[in-house]
């Protein structure tokens, strides 16, 4: 008896793609898996995949011929060369209506280029953001799918089977044309950036200005996963805190400071530059991750500049319940931001992005999951067209109580030479953004002296440029106007 044909194919079984392979055959779908390493499939085909409807197939010709048309092919793979060198295996099998599906951390750019590329050939494309890491793929990711729009009808009812569920709803909806998809997930790694670099700097102080113990802060993130700061984050955070080494002593001593990345942040910051987006605190924790990597530059540095001497001591209960309201200000600022690269993006690339629906996808499953998301999809359901998260009514009352907290915490970092950047820009952008005037206006005089570059006046209409002959001896001609 002929096989029954696999519903789906999925090319690249790591941790994500054994994972996402065994969610979908739970989710009652028939699911075909090939991957390069040969003996990689066959363990896989006698382990976990045994005994289940997952056909292991050993050349991209099998997958493809396992499979019901029209054919879904998803690809978990690392993002660059190795996602086209797959295209490129994929096409002398493929026929028009077939999808391919890339799941990995792609740059949005190459897959908008993909999305044209195969789409000019009859073919269809989607590119998915996939988040929650090897638990999510196997229990319910959030799955942000963008490209190819006629594509969503057939991958729909798989992607939703398979995603995370708040309150009923699945943690997946059409992201928006082109490289939306992608787009969308590598805000949602920036913000995971800010986050993470957040929660690290509230460690920091608690650990050198207070001096409290892996088990007393364990007792902190405790109490804030049970409240306002509620999140995945901040749930493993408590959970790290609390695990032994072997002797007894706490595990996360024992880790060397020296942080790693992928590159999905960096993109994210070069992205908002190209927008002029002030992504400052999640520019700030790519480049405390890039200076955690000087490790060995730093240990000499320690032994020769110095640093002020530590003069804290108020005390310590009350200061806690001030690191937890700095944390939440700062978060409002750093998911502000993303907001705002998601935003200019939408204009940019004309995509019709869903700005509360966005964050209703990310809820669950994801990393940056936490309650803090429900409020932030009430804010753009209540006002779609809202400039800025920081002019909604719950989010400017929540930085109006918090707000002090923050410069009190950074008042005291600061004093004691504990270093806080995303914190520090957090409070810098707040300012900035409520600041009515700005000193812009001198550096607008310092271009226009040394290059002509003009000006506005606030006594003249807006859109009227001038400029100044300095030092009396330039002349009257201007450089282009200025952009913003």
């Amino acid at each position: 008896m002929q096989r029954m044909k696999s519903d789906i194919g999925l090319i690249g079984i790591g941790v994500m793609g054994e994972n996402l392979a065994l969610n979908m055959e739970g989710k009652g779908f028939c699911v075909s898996v090939f991957d390069q390493s040969s003996a990689r499939l066959d363990q896989f085909a006698s382990t976990r995949a045994a005994g289940k409807r997952i056909e292991c197939c050993h050349s991209v010709k099998l997958l493809v011929d396992s499979l019901a048309l029209p054919r879904r092919i998803m690809l978990m793979v690392p993002a660059g060369k190795p996602v086209d060198d797959v295209i490129d295996a994929l096409l002398p099998f493929l026929q028009p209506g077939d999808i391919v599906i890339d799941g990995g951390n792609s740059h949005f750019p190459d897959t908008t280029r993909r999305v044209q590329m195969l789409e000019g050939q009859g073919l269809l494309y989607v590119g998915v953001g996939v988040s929650g890491g090897e638990e999510g793929a196997l229990l319910g990711p959030s799955l942000m799918p963008g490209g190819s729009r006629a594509a969503w009808h057939s991958v729909k009812p798989i992607f939703q089977a398979i995603a995370a569920r708040v309150e009923g709803v699945p943690c997946c909806e059409w992201i928006g044309e082109e490289g939306a998809g992608h787009f969308v997930k590598m805000v949602h790694n920036g913000i995971e950036y800010g986050d993470m670099q957040l929660i690290c700097e509230i460690y920091d102080v608690m650990r050198k200005l207070l001096g409290m113990t892996a088990a007393e802060m364990h007792e902190v993130f405790k109490v804030w996963s049970e409240g306002e700061l509620k999140s995945y984050l901040i749930e493993i955070t408590r959970d790290i805190l609390a695990v032994q080494d072997e002797d007894g002593l706490p595990l996360l001593d024992k880790i060397l400071d020296k942080a790693g990345q992928k590159g999905t942040g960096k993109w994210a910051v070069t992205t908002a530059l190209d927008l002029a987006v002030p992504l400052t605190l999640i520019t700030e924790s790519v480049f405390a991750r890039v200076l955690s990597a000087m490790k060995d530059e730093r240990v000499v540095a320690s032994t020769l500049l110095p640093g002020p001497v530590p003069e804290y001591s108020a005390g310590r209960r009350a200061f806690v319940d001030q690191l937890g309201k700095a944390l939440y200000a700062a978060k409002i600022v750093s998911y502000t931001q993303g907001y705002q690269l998601l935003q200019a993006a939408g204009k940019a690339f004309s995509w019709n992005l869903n700005y509360g629906g966005i964050a209703s996808i990310w809820r669950g499953g994801c990393i940056i999951r936490s309650v803090f998301l429900g409020r932030i999809q009430e804010a753009f359901v209540g006002k779609p067209d809202l400039d800025n998260l920081l002019l909604d009514p719950f989010f400017r009352d929540s930085m109006a109580s918090a707000q002090q907290g923050l410069r009190h915490v950074l008042a005291q970092a600061v004093l004691n030479g504990i270093p806080v950047p995303a914190m520090s820009s957090a409070l810098a952008y707040y300012d900035g953004y409520r600041c009515a005037n700005l000193p812009a206006n001198l550096l607008q005089a310092q271009r226009d002296f040394f290059g002509a570059h003009q000006y506005e006046r606030t006594d003249q209409a807006r859109g009227t440029y001038f400029h100044t002959n300095w030092t009396g001896r330039g002349g009257e001609t201007a450089s282009t106007l200025y952009s913003v």
